[in-house]
This record gives structure tokens, C-alpha cells and sequence, in this order.
């Protein structure tokens, strides 16, 4: 009974555990198809696999669209009667609250299982009350970026992947009923802050949230700058549960963490440039890759702070010369070995989770390297990859916003009708305003 009503600790553990199995189904999946043992094994029987693949596929189903929901009929049933419980369960479906309670549950999780990992428990909100303040980009990436956008990202990662390079990827149906619920925990982690936003979908407010957003990332405002204003003092935030907890928490922090080399390690025997070699040297070759691209970030990052400033041409030559190189080696890779260009793209799926892997590492190992001149750039990569993750994040929400009908629709879900003709005037009339000004 523990785990069935809202305010125990049991719901919280299970809500945890519902969406580590969601973690190990899809990393295992991903295992099966890079390994190769998911090919073999549909070729011996396709149909029990198929139908072993839809079985799986409604249990998350079940889990993810009704755990949370089960407990909430159940006490409206108790107190209204089952049909108007019934009833109440559809009217939610139809306002997108299987969207919020996604989103909560993710929340949830994020926070309860570093409570349990790391110690410090807190208050901390899962949902949000009846606002009508529109929540910019910046404040909601700084919310949800860590606990929901980050984790969302690697899951849809992990899709994309086994889709491309799973041959349960080549049939659309089999690959969409196996994968519906995991696409729609992704879709409902990045999308829910922004469909329960008032004016989310206003096209205006989109482009200043993204500029407002970007001079976040950018602002240096020194060791008296708050999280609202400067992106690195957000970041060291952030990490404030791995300052305090002890050597067990951050050695499982570790191997969480190494989780992102799985990436890596699977597609690069997936490359033409591996040339269907096996061997554990193609492996260890490819962190090579790492540490050049490392290597000419470091380089191009010393140049713009010595001469950016004073001496451009410089800049602007070194600049050139890393670009010849590049040049230099891919036409010798291609003359000499059997790589192609696919490879340059496949090979990203590889090395950004591992470069993501490493600053999440070096940040566990923080006080090791504070004091000395890898720090610097580890911050450095790290607003790198954050502006990359907003830029994916911002991705959907702005194509919403440039669709016409999306954010009459969303007012119209989010508020009754007499408050969304309300808004609809204030906004044409504030239009009027600006444009005669």
C-alpha cells in the first residue's frame, strides 16, 4: 500500500524504478542492435520477437499512461463514483494531463534518486499552480535543463540510434509500436514547461526568450552574479550535491556516468573507416578522435584570448589553418582507408555523449582539477554543450511557434473560454500599441 498513494515514499521509489526499466529497456535494445544479437535473433524468428516486442510495448504503455493516473480514479471513484471518475480521467486525457504527469514523474525521479545517491533532501516542487506569467526560455532551461531536457536528449539519442542500426528500424510499424511510449516520455520531457506556459507559442516571445537565453550562456558577471544571471554561476549550482556527498556516492556517480562510452564504443565499429574489424584497437584508435578534436579546441580557444582582441589576423589564421588541416586529413583518410563522409555524421552520434560523459566525470572530480589549467576548459566545453542542449530544446518549440493556430490553441486548453478571448483582445489591442508607436 505504500507505493499507491501520492505522499509516501513507496509511490516515489516506484515512480524511480518505472523509469529506470524505461532506462534498461532502451539501453539494452540499443545493446542488442549495435551487438548485433537483435539482427540474429530476428532472422531465426521473426514473428516471436515481433509479437515479444508488442508485449513489451504495452507494459510501458500501462506503466507510463496509467501509474500515475490509477491512484487519482481510484479516489475520485471513492468520492464521486467510478463513471464520473471514468469521465474526469477522459476530460484530463483531452487537456494534455498525461503530458503534465510525465513531466512530474520525471521530477520526481530526478530528485528522489538524488536524494538517495547523494544525500541533502529537500523540498523541491513537482508541478506548478494557476499562473498566467508567461516563464521565459532561459528560466525554464534553467529548471528543467539537468532533471528532464538532458536526460530527454539522451533517450531520443538512443532511439535515433537503434533505429539506425536495428533492423527492427527498417519495418515502420513494428519500430513505432515498440517505441510509441518511449518517443512520447522524450516528446512530453522537453515539450510539457513549454505547452503549460502561457504564450509558449508566441512567435515574438520565442525569439526574444532565445536572445535573452543566449546572453544568459554568454554573461561573465564574475563571483557576485546570481544563477538568473550568469550561466556559470548556474552550472557551479548545479553541482552542489557532489561537494557534499561522500566517496561512495561520487564513485557511483562515476560509473552512472560511463554510460555515454556505450555510445562510442558500439558506433564506431558501425563506421566504413572500421572496415567490419572487430578488433578492441579500433576502440582505442578512436579516442584519438577525442583527443585531436580536444587538442584543436584548446588551440582555438588560446588563439581568441591572445589575439582575438588586439591582433585579428592572427585569430583569423589560425583559424584557417586548423581548417586546411581538417581538410588535409579527411581526403587522406578517404584516399588511404575505407572511410566515407557518412562517417563524419554517424561519428557524432559517438563522441558528443562522450564528450558529455567526460565533463559530467570532471565535474564529480572537481576538486582535483579546479587547480589546474584543464578546469578552464571544461567550463569552457561545458557552455558549449548547454548551448547545444537549448538549440535542441528550442528546435521544436519554435517551429510550434512559427505554425499558425498552435498558441490559440494552447490559451484555449489552458484557460477557460472567457479568460482566452480576454487574452486574444489584450493581445491585439498591445499590438495596435507598439505598431502606431
Amino acid at each position: 500500500m505504500l507505493s499507491f498513494f501520492y505522499t509516501t515514499v513507496g509511490f516515489f521509489f516506484n515512480t524511480m524504478m518505472v523509469i529506470l526499466t524505461v532506462y534498461a529497456f532502451l539501453w539494452g535494445r540499443l545493446y542488442l542492435a549495435l551487438s548485433g544479437v537483435e539482427n540474429a535473433a530476428l532472422s531465426s524468428s521473426s514473428d516471436n520477437n515481433r509479437a515479444l516486442g508488442a508485449i513489451l510495448n504495452q507494459q510501458f504503455i500501462i506503466q507510463l499512461g496509467l501509474f500515475t493516473a490509477l491512484p487519482m480514479i481510484v479516489e475520485n471513484s471513492l468520492e464521486h463514483g467510478f463513471l464520473q471518475a471514468i469521465w474526469d480521467f477522459i476530460t484530463m486525457q483531452l487537456q494534455l494531463s498525461s503530458v503534465f504527469y510525465t513531466f512530474s514523474m520525471g521530477t520526481r525521479t530526478h530528485y528522489f534518486g538524488r536524494t538517495v545517491l547523494h544525500g541533502g533532501a529537500k523540498y523541491r516542487a513537482t508541478g506548478r499552480g494557476f499562473v498566467v506569467q508567461h516563464k521565459s526560455f532561459a528560466e525554464n532551461y534553467r529548471l528543467y535543463a539537468r532533471s528532464h531536457f538532458v536526460k530527454a536528449i539522451e533517450l531520443g539519442l538512443i532511439l535515433i540510434v537503434y533505429a539506425s542500426h536495428s533492423p527492427v528500424g527498417k519495418d515502420s510499424f513494428v519500430y513505432i509500436a515498440l517505441t510509441i511510449s518511449s518517443w512520447f516520455l522524450v516528446l512530453s520531457w522537453i515539450m510539457a514547461p513549454f505547452v503549460f506556459n502561457p504564450s509558449g507559442f508566441d512567435w515574438l516571445k520565442t525569439v526574444y526568450d532565445f536572445d535573452e537565453f543566449m546572453n544568459w550562456i554568454w554573461y561573465r558577471g564574475g563571483v557576485f552574479a546570481k544563477a538568473e544571471q550568469s550561466w556559470e554561476r548556474w552550472w557551479y549550482e548545479e553541482q552542489d550535491h557532489l561537494r557534499t556527498t561522500g566517496l561512495w556516492g561520487k564513485l557511483l556517480e562515476i560509473i552512472l556516468d560511463l554510460r555515454f562510452f556505450f555510445f562510442q564504443y558500439g558506433i564506431v565499429y558501425q563506421l566504413g573507416i572500421a572496415n567490419h574489424s572487430t578488433s578492441i584497437a579500433v576502440y582505442l584508435l578512436s579516442w584519438i578522435y577525442i583527443f585531436v578534436a580536444f587538442g584543436i579546441y584548446l588551440v582555438i580557444s588560446y588563439a581568441r584570448d591572445k589575439y582575438a582582441a588586439k591582433e585579428h589576423i592572427y585569430f583569423r589564421m589560425v583559424q584557417f589553418l586548423v581548417i586546411i588541416l581538417g581538410i588535409l586529413v579527411i581526403i587522406a583518410l578517404l584516399e588511404f582507408t575505407a572511410f566515407n563522409f557518412v562517417d563524419i555524421f554517424t561519428s557524432l552520434l559517438a563522441f558528443i555523449p562522450t564528450g558529455w560523459g567526460l565533463i559530467s566525470i570532471a565535474q564529480v572530480l572537481r576538486p582535483f582539477l579546479q587547480s589546474t589549467w584543464l578546469w578552464e576548459s571544461v567550463v569552457s566545453v561545458a557552455r558549449l554543450y548547454d548551448i547545444m542542449f537549448g538549440v535542441l530544446v528550442m528546435v521544436p518549440l519554435a517551429f510550434l511557434s512559427w505554425m499558425p493556430g498552435f498558441q490559440s490553441m494552447q490559451t484555449r486548453i489552458l484557460f477557460n473560454e472567457a479568460f482566452s478571448r480576454g487574452l486574444r483582445i489584450f493581445q491585439i489591442v498591445t499590438g495596435k500599441k507598439s505598431s502606431d508607436s
